[in-house]
């Protein structure tokens, strides 16, 4: 059965790669002898074996999946199996990959032989561990019953449970026991036991009859009667074997109240024993009715209420169960813990991490909500923000505080600190909460004064905390060189901290996104423009994306294009391989796609009608072998398998004898005609003898068919030869096994061209020719190449042309074959064309021998890339990055070279814009004529840039 074909994201297109994946995956189980389901389905539903490939593949591989806790119940999602009984379809998937895919993802992905079928397809899906399982490590699961013998055969009898064995009873009469007492039966498992209370003495007043003992029958020579005391009625076996135990009596229970069941009760009787005793004393307890006592009612505030106010009592034991349990709401309720809805938070963190300055300055800051006192040192500005920070912050002398040894009292101080700063870098990751710590002007100047501490270890957790908060803040603000943050970020750049520098990177790029101003990024030193394009040829997608996303806001603005062109032509600057590294990254991680078109369709293989007569050398090579040897080696050289086809056993058995009676000898006979049908089955697996029954029987061979040319035991194909003179009816015929014997027999048989030392004698057949008024032909399938010269006279000529007829069947033929445009034909050549496919028979008397074994379909292939794309389709990544990046660039170039020439910052003659788009994207045109046509996602974008870049060149 065919696999249903669906695609890999459910559209109803498949993959390219669909098809192809199927081919091998059924080549590889049947190499290795195992059978694949493409109709697997589980709970109904088709299971996609490409789809389930790839995701389980993705996910890292079948022990990988194994290995992860419910991992095959998430990929049990992708198919929609549905919600319930989760387990068991998610095992049944499991089962569906392990029985087709497994050993095939070991062959493919991991390039590790599997193991054999018996530790694998034919055992149960259950464990994992594929890549290490060998037949000496892997035990085969057992089943509970298998394990429970085991045991029992290695233990013995001990520890069976013994069987109930049939009680022995006396009989009647002897001298064993008392015939009038008995023993009870044992009632049933899980039955309340209820005695015979009746005696089980005999009365007096019994019967007469039953006053003596029974004795049995007396039966003699009776072999075949045994006497049953059990089924005597008066025997006390017949009794005991026929007990039946009371009917139940259900039992009423009554529950028991107790001081582990019932606290409330026993402790309001212990109050009403004690009030009664105090009564009986004349002493009255007090009346506590209507009263709140300690621990009683109101429970207190919750843990985020008691939080915020620990950390604002400003005691130190509060505030380190505040900080302590503050880390881990943010942490794991980030999303729900917001400023806005705790009054009082934000202002009690940014406090707290304002004591950092005493722990390194011995200076205290103090924030201020009026206008009093705002022209202090130590005060910030807590409504319009405090100015001169920077300033401010470089008049602090730092305290002699050891790097490497810190005191106790130091260092929960700073533990205390680095927590109220990871609580506030937690809390920002909520948009709504950076949102409103953005207006809180206090922010800018902690985040400042965080940022200008000392550079030693022991700052650096603190450090990049303030690093996080301002990525996520800064789009908020708008930010210029006069800001002391601002300038604060770009010495961060200067640093050799690689996390610093990324987070600091995104921090300046996203500067006021969120405002209706744009970043104008001024004032960034060309050193530090020189870092970026070094950082952007490492092997660092994280990093180099951060540069990349920096430099689309910066060439954004024209006077930062005019300062990169100025560095660049003084020679600072090497912008050109900027613009190059650039290019290169058009296609980072791109995919490639093959798109594959039919050319021409296969042609399928003619049906040979008669069967092939044995050519002389192989003839004799059968001689040698005896029966039923012989028969079978002329069956492979005459027939073929072919499952559709069928011979009858009448033609089979005439073309045996017409082929060796004249041969046989009496050392050698022939079989006979049963032994030979049945040799048929015997050589070909695939044949067998049948019978279609009807008016007039048939008896036919399933199976085989006729060859169209005759095969040698080393399974070598002969070649017929298509010679076929003007005057002669029928062509030659004789079968040749390569090409160099035919060529040597129609040179020798047709041409007559003799031979001299093993050498051709073409001067003396061009003289006999020539004698006879005669010149030499093609006569190869109707072959037509002399007639417009009516021959050649040369045969050197002739020879060569010849060669053109038959195949090349030399070493060098796949080198040659290789610069082929189309895919070489075989057989006869002649002027007979193709017709939906398939070729028109000969008219000519000339057998077809183009298309004996079929042709197959020639195809076209096409090409081209894909990078990295969102769930829409889009591009994005670092090829979306770099394109905008050049876009900016060719659209700003004009603009940047009217600010050059209005403010003349070229100092000296300059370059016009033409010379400009020539220097820089000249280099890189052939470059992007190649994405454009190759990269997809990125048609639309380097489409907008080569117009920018035409549209500058052209002036």
């Amino acid at each position: 059965m065919a696999p249903q074909r669906s695609s890999l994201d459910g559209s109803a297109e498949p993959p390219a790669d669909y098809d192809e994946f199927f081919e091998k995956l059924q080549i590889f189980h049947e190499q290795r002898g195992t059978t694949m389901d493409p109709a697997a389905r589980v709970n109904g539903k088709h299971i996609d074996l490409y789809k389930l490939f790839h995701v389980v593949s993705y996910r890292g591989g079948y022990d990988t999946v194994c290995s992860e806790k419910l991992a095959w119940r998430k990929v049990g999602q992708d198919f929609n199996l549905g919600q319930t009984n989760t387990a068991a379809y998610a095992f049944a998937l499991k089962t569906v990959y392990y029985k087709n895919l497994a050993a095939y993802e070991l062959k493919t992905v991991h390039n590790i032989d599997p193991p054999p079928p018996e530790i694998l397809e034919n055992i149960s899906a259950k464990g994992g561990d594929l890549k290490t399982r060998t037949i000496e490590n892997f035990k085969p699961p057992q089943a509970k019953e298998q394990i429970s013998e085991q045991n029992s055969e290695v233990s013995g009898d001990e520890g069976r449970t013994p069987k109930e064995e049939k009680m022995e009873m006396d009989d009647p009469g002897s001298g064993g026991g008392r015939t009038t007492r008995g023993l009870r039966q044992a009632p049933p498992q899980r039955v309340l036991f209820q005695p015979d209370i009746t005696s089980s003495r005999q009365s007096r007043h019994v019967s007469n009859h039953l006053q003596q003992s029974p004795q049995p029958p007396n039966v003699p020579n009776s072999s075949s009667y045994n006497y049953n005391p059990s089924s005597n009625p008066n025997s006390m076996s017949f009794s005991i074997a026929n007990y039946e135990p009371r009917p139940q009596m259900p039992l009423t229970l009554r529950p028991v109240t107790t001081p582990g069941n019932n606290p409330v009760m026993f402790k309001e009787r212990l109050r009403l024993v004690k009030e009664a005793a105090a009564a009986r004393l004349g002493k009255t307890s007090p009346s506590y009715k209507g009263m709140m006592l300690p621990g009683t009612g109101f429970e207190g505030p919750n843990i985020y209420v008691r939080t915020l106010n620990a950390l604002r009592s400003g005691v130190a034991e509060e505030q380190d169960y505040a900080l302590h349990h503050l880390v881990k709401i943010s942490h794991e309720r980030g999303d729900k813990y917001k400023f806005e809805a705790f009054p009082g938070l934000a202002e009690g963190l940014i406090e707290k991490l304002l004591e950092i300055t005493d722990l390194f300055y011995g200076f205290k800051w103090e924030i201020t909500y009026v206008n009093d006192g705002i022209d202090q040192d130590n005060v910030l500005d807590g409504v319009n923000g405090s100015t001169e920070m920077l300033s401010r912050i470089q008049s602090l002398h730092k305290l002699d505080v050891p790097d490497e040894m810190e005191t106790e009292e130091f260092s929960d101080n700073l533990t205390k600190i680095i927590e109220a700063g990871l609580v506030i870098r937690n809390m920002t990751m909520l948009e709504d909460n950076a949102e409103y710590l953005s207006k809180q002007h206090p922010v800018r100047d902690l985040l400042s004064i965080l940022l200008s501490l000392p550079d030693i270890p022991a700052v650096t957790e603190l450090r990049h905390y303030a690093l996080d908060i301002a990525e996520q803040l800064t789009k908020y603000w708008s930010l210029d060189y006069s800001d002391p943050l601002y300038r604060l970020l770009l010495e961060q750049l200067s640093g050799s901290d690689r996390g610093a520098i990324l987070t600091t990177l995104r921090a300046i790029s996203r500067i006021s996104m969120n405002l209706d101003e744009s970043n104008r990024l001024k004032g960034v030193t060309l050193h530090t423009i020189r870092s970026i394009c070094e950082w952007t040829l490492l092997d660092d997608e994280e990093l180099v994306g951060a540069c990349l996303d920096f430099f689309y806001q910066f060439t954004a603005v024209p006077e930062n294009v005019a300062f990169l062109l100025t560095s660049f032509q003084d020679g600072s600057l090497a912008l050109d391989s900027l613009l190059k590294n650039l290019g290169r990254l058009l296609l980072y991680r791109a995919d490639e796609r093959t798109e594959r078109r039919v050319l021409s369709p296969a042609v399928p293989a003619n049906s040979a009608t008669e069967i092939p007569p044995v050519p002389v050398d192989l003839l004799e090579q059968l001689m040698t072998f005896d029966e039923s040897d012989r028969s079978s080696h002329w069956l492979r050289a005459c027939f073929e398998e072919d499952p559709s086809s069928d011979i009858t056993q009448i033609a089979l058995w005439q073309a045996y004898q017409q082929c060796f009676t004249e041969l046989s000898t009496p050392q050698k006979p022939m079989l006979a005609a049963a032994e030979f049908i049945k040799n048929v089955s015997t050589t070909f697996t695939g044949a067998n003898a049948q019978v279609i029954s009807g008016p007039n029987p048939k008896f036919i061979i399933k199976g085989i068919r006729y060859r169209h040319l005759p095969m040698d035991l080393k399974r070598r194909v002969y070649t017929r030869c298509l010679w076929k003179p003007p005057a002669s009816p029928t062509i030659c015929g004789e079968f040749q096994l390569n090409s160099r014997n035919m060529y040597e027999h129609i040179v020798n048989s047709h041409l007559r061209i003799p031979r001299v030392e093993c050498q051709y004698d073409f001067t003396a057949a061009k003289t006999a020719y020539a004698l006879q008024d005669r010149k030499f032909h093609c006569h190869w399938a109707g072959c037509r190449h002399f007639a417009p010269t009516h021959g050649t006279s040369n045969p050197y000529e002739a020879g060569m042309h010849i060669k053109t007829h038959l195949s090349d069947t030399t070493e060098m033929a796949p080198a040659r074959a290789s610069h082929n445009v189309s895919a070489p034909t075989t057989g006869a050549i002649g002027n007979k064309a193709v017709v939906n496919g398939h070729v028109e028979p000969r008219d000519d008397g000339i057998p077809d021998d183009r298309n004996l074994n079929g042709r197959p379909a020639t195809y076209s292939y096409k090409s081209w890339f894909v990078t990295a794309t969102d769930e829409r389709g889009d591009a994005m990544g670092l090829p979306l990055t770099s394109v905008l990046v050049l876009r900016n660039l060719a659209r700003n170039i004009s603009k940047a070279v009217i600010v050059l020439d209005t403010d003349n910052l070229g100092g000296g003659a300059m370059l016009t814009t033409a010379e400009w788009m020539d220097r820089l994207f000249g280099p890189l045109r052939g470059n992007l004529w190649y994405v454009m046509a190759h990269n997809r996602p990125l048609v639309g974008y380097v489409g907008d840039l080569m117009s920018a870049v035409e549209k500058g060149i052209s002036g």
